[in-house]
């Protein structure tokens, strides 16, 4: 006697077509702000170094016109140079123009450091 084994064909199940959801990780939270800011970041950087092109300017708006640098020798404070570029002038006065000019926030100046004199105490 022989048997018979019969096996019922499986049934096809078709899953249904959902879309997936987007999932973030921190990483890729982070990536994703990243590339947002660069944009804003790359504008900062130009707007911040073209500011360096500036041209130096009287407060009344005319052209501060020309001026000559001096370089700073060990020793040297802006009181002294002031001294030396303008003896005739008050250094005080001297000082405030060569800070402006340079867009000093103190006055200390480092030995190597090139700073430029306005005009009206180089000329003459």
């Amino acid at each position: 006697m022989m048997s018979t084994i019969e096996f019922a064909h499986p049934r096809v199940v078709t899953p249904r077509m959902v879309a997936p959801r987007l999932r973030l990780t921190r990483r890729g939270r982070g990536v994703l702000a990243a590339l947002a800011a660069t944009p804003i970041v790359i504008a900062l950087a130009i707007a911040i170094l073209g500011n360096g092109a500036a041209i130096a300017s009287r407060e009344d708006g005319a052209a501060a016109g020309s001026f000559q640098t001096v370089t700073v020798s060990a020793g040297d404070t802006l009181w002294l140079i002031a001294e030396e570029v303008a003896p005739d002038s008050d250094p005080r006065d001297v000082v405030d123009a060569i800070m402006r000019l340079n867009a000093l926030d103190d006055p200390t100046v480092i030995a190597g450091e090139r700073l430029a004199i306005p005009g009206q105490y180089t000329e003459g």
